[in-house]
């Protein structure tokens, strides 16, 4: 091959081009960092942390509303609504792109055609806040919030004051992110993808030196072609963790235990099973749980099954970080649980209506369960509206419902955006219904939610428990029940 021995001369259009371009990385010190979709959740806190730190920081989004916009305004950070190019600060030295945003996001395509700097919300944590930290990375397809929410407090009550992201505001702690300084972070670790730039599960990029893997199902079929799939992120996981940290697994899911099997850290199950390290003995339930692990016996006011489970990994964990037995306990007893989990709206005419954020059949089927315990020898009705990515999907046709049919009885509310999927990829709502019903549990499929609201009003009675399954507002159907209810 030869090489030119001469320079290519540079157009006018090409001079022009260079000009519009962000300096070399290496001359560029960071001031102004400017955020597309800054009110998400993660987003938002991110870049007011970041502005803490002294910053400049900026951003837009399509739907500027309070809270987030009054919190992100009183720190001091400029929101502009509406997606547009001027709306990046010619000052701007760092874009964080949001997850949710896509090609043809006019500011998107002003970042590009300017070859401005830019990472996604993953790399800004790894880059601003992970480094040198001791992280722990909560992951797996079910309890990750809540689990990390309960390392978090059980740290925070032994006065290592962590910093944390978790996906959900627990009541002890009252906000779902502080990214202030501290040795020990502990981060809700999405397998998501990380943006339109990088389909990578976020929390390969989070430095982990500790990950508990709750357990491992099939999820988010919008990205993700089967388990085998879920299970190569999660592999890729494991091996970021160094050898002087450690892996704490579900020990009765296989399909998670297969993916700890390389690891070069020590490797840690906790469950069940007479397998176990960290093996979980003489639960008992009722309105909470208690359980015995490695000889020692904890209490939580959370109940079922899968919140042992949560609160068990915790545990091994918070062990791990050297937190003494009777401050686990302690901690553990005084845990109020998680926004949207089990929590209780209210109680009307002797109906007590609950909120949960349930989405995946699993989820449903555990909750129901814990219900059961919670409120025994009660109706318990589910309303569930399928909302996520894979819920509106085929792919949960058979099991879902088989865990809608834990409870008495069962409202499917519309299937959310359905006409987005191809015809033989959507979920069939008729035919769950008729599936529970053949079971001998009284089904409808409603329209909306002043169907549902009807439906209920007509048929619940004193002393039904009401528990609304959505990962999304529903419409407000919480409090329109509560007002339906009381008339």
């Amino acid at each position: 091959m030869q090489v030119a021995s001469k320079p290519l001369k540079c157009t006018a259009i090409c001079q022009k081009r260079l000009q519009s371009t962000s300096p070399p990385l290496m001359q560029t010190p960071l001031s102004h960092l400017h955020f597309i979709g800054i009110c998400g959740t993660a987003m938002g806190a991110v870049a007011a942390a970041l502005r803490a730190q002294g910053f400049t920081v900026t951003g837009s989004d399509a739907n500027v509303y309070p809270p987030m916009s009054t919190f992100l305004e009183e720190r001091g950070i400029s929101i502009a609504s509406g997606f547009r190019p001027e709306n990046i600060p010619a000052a701007a030295d760092l874009i964080v792109v949001g997850n949710a945003i896509s090609r043809g996001n006019p500011e998107l395509e002003a970042v590009l055609n300017r070859r401005l700097r830019y990472i996604s919300l993953p790399e800004a944590l790894r880059q601003f806040f992970l480094s040198g930290r001791r992280n722990a990375v909560v992951a797996g397809t079910h309890g990750k919030t809540t689990t990390s929410s309960l390392l978090t407090w059980i740290l925070q009550s032994a006065g290592l004051a962590p910093a944390y992201l978790i996906g959900g505001i627990a009541h002890n702690l009252g906000q779902g992110c502080s990214l202030h300084e501290s040795t020990h972070v502990v981060l809700e670790g999405d397998e998501y993808d990380t943006a339109f730039f990088d389909k990578r599960s976020k929390f390969l990029h989070y430095l982990p030196e500790v990950v508990l893997i709750n357990n491992l199902e099939f999820d988010h079929a919008d990205i993700f072609t089967d388990l085998k799939e879920i299970q190569t992120s999660f592999r890729r996981l494991v091996q970021l963790v160094p050898e002087n940290g450690a892996v704490f697994v579900n020990a009765d899911v296989p399909a998670a235990l297969e993916v700890t099997t390389a690891s070069r850290a020590p490797v840690f199950s906790v469950g069940f099973s007479e397998h176990a390290t960290h093996r979980i003995l003489n639960t008992r339930y009722g309105s909470g749980a208690e359980f015995t692990l490695v000889k020692n016996t904890f209490q939580i006011q959370i109940p079922g099954e899968f919140n042992v489970r949560n609160a068990a990994m915790a545990v091994a964990a918070a062990e791990f970080y050297g937190v003494p037995i009777p401050a686990i306990q302690a901690a553990l007893a005084s845990f109020e649980g998680v926004r949207r989990r089990q929590e209780v709206c209210g109680t009307v005419k002797g109906i007590t209506v609950i909120d949960d954020f349930g989405h995946h059949p699993t989820a449903l089927q555990q909750t129901i369960q814990a219900l059961r315990h919670q409120y025994p020898g009660r109706k318990i009705w589910a309303v569930f509206e399928p909302r996520s990515n894979t819920t509106r999907r085929a792919v949960f046709q058979d099991s879902l419902p088989e865990a809608l049919a834990e409870a008495d009885a069962v409202i499917l509310s519309k299937v959310a955006r359905l006409e987005q999927l191809p015809e033989d990829n959507r979920l069939d709502p008729a035919k769950v219904v008729e599936t529970i019903a053949a079971k001998g549990r009284p089904a409808f499929y409603e329209d909306g939610v002043p169907q549902i609201l009807e439906r209920l009003k007509a048929l619940a009675k004193e002393g039904d428990v009401i528990a609304v399954f959505s990962n999304g507002g529903f419409d407000n159907i919480h409090k329109r029940l509560l007002e339906t209810l009381a008339d």
